[in-house]
């Protein structure tokens, strides 16, 4: 005969998991929908920026600014896409943390570290992870023309 005390606690246990059960399902459906929103709040936004660029283009002859970052899927999650440098590419083009890590370099005035970088921008630079990140960046930035990698792995800024 099994013991009525371990009856009770497999019994209190089953009802604390089907409530846990219940609260995670609930969290789920809110997540599904907020998902489902942002999705339409993309659309909607990607829609209401090309009417503003065609009414842009319309009402005035003057060629437009650079166009923003294409935006691309990487698992799942919009990026921004760095363009190459060319001369119908400004820095506008790049996004934000980008543009400031551009102006950084450019204001260094010589070679500067990923971690005067990294100290300019407030981060954490003694925890090497905190720098990690910094440092594709600024490849990233060298490799599309925006800087130029030094052997010693310092970076300058292009002129």
């Amino acid at each position: 005969m099994v013991d009525p005390e371990v009856r009770e606690r497999i019994a209190a246990r089953r009802a604390e998991l089907n409530g846990l059960e219940e609260q995670l399902v609930k969290r789920l459906d809110q997540v599904r929908a907020e998902r489902n929103e942002l999705a339409v709040a993309e659309r909607v936004l990607a829609r209401v920026s090309e009417q503003i660029a065609g009414e842009r283009a319309a009402s005035a002859p003057a060629p437009a600014p650079a166009p923003a970052p294409a935006p691309a899927r990487v698992a799942g999650r919009a990026v921004l896409l760095v363009p190459h440098r060319g001369d119908s590419v400004d820095k506008t083009a790049l996004p934000g943390d980008y543009r400031r890590i551009l102006v950084i370099v450019r204001a260094a005035g010589g070679p500067v570290q990923v971690r005067a970088v990294g100290e300019e921008l407030g981060l954490q630079v003694e925890v090497r992870g905190k720098l990690e990140p910094l440092r594709a960046k600024l490849v990233k930035l060298a490799d599309r023309g925006w800087l130029h990698k030094r052997g010693d792995g310092k970076f300058t800024a292009r002129l």
